[in-house]
């Protein structure tokens, strides 16, 4: 009996190809059709279609197919994001080809192949208005409360490269947020090109208030701090307390959940649960210890929180921020009905929701699991960018996993044709202190791969602005999203000509 010749290799890859081709249209396609009755943008379709299927490939492990097709000078798939089935059949393409095969399917276009980079300049421009001739990401700047008495600080972040301003809400009051847009404006027209607007809201952000302590006394690993719903009370003995201004978090406690305050400063443990709070023992601080303060932010990574999404002073402010700002932030949201609640509250205010961004701040792993969920529900009605707020995620989510997580949202971002705002702590120390450390400047020269890049505020951000904007022109020359760009190298030019 003779046996059937085994195929040769190049031919049992393209079969691979168009087998993995077929699933993840097919996966995707069931994916999209869920989808579809919240996308009433036009021009996102294409972009969630997109996301469906790059969603359904990586869903799989392609590390051996990738190691298979780099060996044939192929692309291994790795820089699919914004063009999944085109590049899956560019590739099949190319090896029915070598394989000489006649039913092999033809090379796609060039203008498929790069329509996913188009969209996402259009959707970057919806977002922020169009880039600078000198680089493409944009760069946003936190003001500080003094900005709405300075018109000539904000003149000068625009003159230096300021592409737009963030404004918390948390902060100030409508006259101040009035004031400072007016410099904006005002500026915009000095320098002739846009400044957007982004409003944050402040969200269920859990904070400290009311701290009770003794004297120049500093918390350190060993301490207990009570935290408690009413006013502390002096004549508890226990020294260190402080309110917990979402007193319902306290209800949401377990025993031996983790508690990190002020971005992980301080790490600790739930102790006991009384009815008047939590008794949290500290495990991690530094050896000075830590001045306790008020306004300090509180993470509970353990504690799968159910709080509003939108507080009572969140809805005050929308009613400013609808009728003056260009972006809208949203902190701390973690699904889709929590994007559909805001967009409600943003349609009882204003006519066309389009005319202004939504931009999802990305702070907890409930966030990172539903972001295509999130991605959808926003995008899918008016213009949308994601914030990786790296500050919160990072104690949430562990500092260990931080980058690895923050480059699966740019991945998944680029999937959708969506914006990122790189965010928290970039050149931070240049900011407040005005110089850089090494490990934070490349830091910034890898933000070059979002789309925005965010400055808090502090004494030197002006001239951080100027650094920043040098590097991310230098930056566009060597790197676009995943894609290294090969300009020529000049510096070891003269070793090659002697």
């Amino acid at each position: 009996m003779n046996s059937v010749p085994e195929r040769p290799p190049a031919q049992r890859l393209y079969d691979e190809l168009r087998l993995l081709r077929e699933q993840v249209h097919r996966e995707g396609e069931v994916t999209f059709s869920r989808w579809r009755p919240y996308i009433y943008r036009r021009s996102f379709l294409l972009s969630a279609r997109n996301l469906a299927f790059y969603l359904a490939l990586r869903q799989r492990d392609l590390r051996e197919l990738q190691r298979q097709l780099s060996l044939w000078g192929l692309s291994s798939l790795g820089r699919s994001e914004s063009r999944v089935l085109s590049n899956l059949d560019a590739v099949i393409a190319t090896l029915g080809k070598l394989c000489a095969l006649e039913d092999a399917p033809p090379h796609p276009r060039p203008r498929r192949l790069l329509r996913g980079e188009r969209l996402l300049r259009r959707h970057t421009n919806a977002v922020f208005g169009p880039p600078q001739p000198r680089h493409s990401v944009r760069i946003m700047v936190t003001l500080p409360s003094e900005a709405a008495d300075d018109p000539a600080f904000i003149r000068d972040l625009a003159a230096r490269g300021t592409d737009c301003v963030r404004i918390n809400t948390s902060h100030d009051s409508p006259a101040a947020w009035e004031k400072m847009i007016a410099h904006v404006r005002s500026a915009e027209a000095e320098v002739g090109r846009p400044i957007r607007v982004l409003m944050d809201l402040g969200g269920p952000k859990p904070r400290t208030a009311d701290v009770l302590a003794p004297k120049k006394a500093r918390l350190k690993t060993g301490d207990v701090l009570l935290l408690t719903r009413d006013k502390p009370d002096a004549t508890v003995e226990i020294a260190f307390q402080a309110r917990c201004v979402l007193p319902e978090v306290l209800d949401q406690l377990a025993l031996n959940d983790r508690v990190f305050l002020d971005d992980g400063q301080v790490g600790m443990r739930v102790e006991a649960l009384l009815p008047g709070g939590a008794v949290l023992r500290v495990i991690h601080a530094s050896e000075k210890g830590y001045k306790l303060k008020d306004e300090k932010g509180l993470n509970f990574p353990d504690t799968e929180l159910d709080l509003a999404p939108l507080q009572p002073a969140d809805l005050a402010a929308l009613d400013f921020v609808a009728q003056h700002a260009d972006m809208v932030g949203y902190s701390f949201v973690q699904s889709g009905e929590d994007i559909a609640m805001l967009q409600r509250e943003l349609a009882s205010r204003m006519p066309d929701l389009r005319k202004i961004a939504l931009i999802a701040k990305i702070e907890t792993p409930r966030a990172v699991r539903a972001l295509p969920e999130i991605i959808v529900r926003a995008a899918g009605l008016q213009p949308f960018g994601v914030m990786i707020a790296r500050g919160d995620l990072a104690v949430e989510m562990g500092f260990g996993r931080t980058a690895e997580m923050q480059e699966e949202i740019l991945w998944l971002c680029e999937a959708a044709n969506v914006p990122v705002i790189w965010a928290t702590q970039v050149m931070e120390s240049f900011v407040r202190t005005g110089t850089p450390s090494r490990g934070e400047m490349t830091d910034a020269a890898m933000s070059a791969r979002a789309e925005c890049v965010m400055l808090n505020k502090g004494p030197f951000v002006v001239e951080a602005v100027s650094m920043l904007d040098a590097l991310l022109e230098r930056m566009q020359q060597h790197q676009t999203k995943k894609s290294p760009q090969m300009r020529a190298l000049a510096s070891w030019r003269d070793v090659l000509d002697t």
